[in-house]
C-alpha cells in the first residue's frame, strides 16, 4: 500500500482538471517504477485513466494507478508535494530504495 498526502493529492487534481478539457472521474495519477536512471529503476508519473490490471486507490479525492509489478517497489512509499522555493514538486519516499542517485530520481532496490 502507497500513502499520497493531502498535498500531493490537491496538486495533482488541480494539474488533471488544468490539463486536461476531457478530463473525466476515471482520470488519476499513474505512479510505474521503469528500469533507468543512474541506480536501475525509476519513478513515472502521469496523468491518464486506468489500464486493465492497474491496481486502482484513492486519497484525498486522487485516483492513483499502478500495475502489479510497480506495486511492490512501491508498497509502503509516501507521495508528497512541495511547493517551497529551493525544492518544488512531487516527491516519492520509498522504503524499499536501498541506494538512490544524487539527485533522487533513481534508486536501487
Amino acid at each position: 500500500m502507497i500513502t499520497v498526502t493531502e498535498s500531493a493529492a490537491q496538486k495533482a487534481v488541480a494539474l488533471i482538471n488544468r490539463s486536461s478539457e476531457s478530463a473525466t472521474d476515471a482520470h488519476g495519477l499513474r505512479m510505474q517504477v521503469v528500469g533507468g536512471g543512474c541506480s536501475g529503476f525509476q519513478y513515472n508519473l502521469e496523468f491518464g485513466a486506468p489500464k486493465g490490471t492497474d491496481k486502482v486507490f484513492e486519497f484525498h479525492g486522487l485516483k492513483v494507478f499502478i500495475d502489479p509489478r510497480s506495486t511492490l517497489y512501491l508498497a509502503g512509499s509516501v507521495l508528497d508535494y512541495n511547493d517551497g522555493l529551493m525544492d518544488s514538486g512531487f516527491k516519492i519516499t520509498n522504503p524499499n530504495a536501498r541506494n538512490t542517485c544524487g539527485c533522487g530520481e533513481s534508486f536501487s532496490v
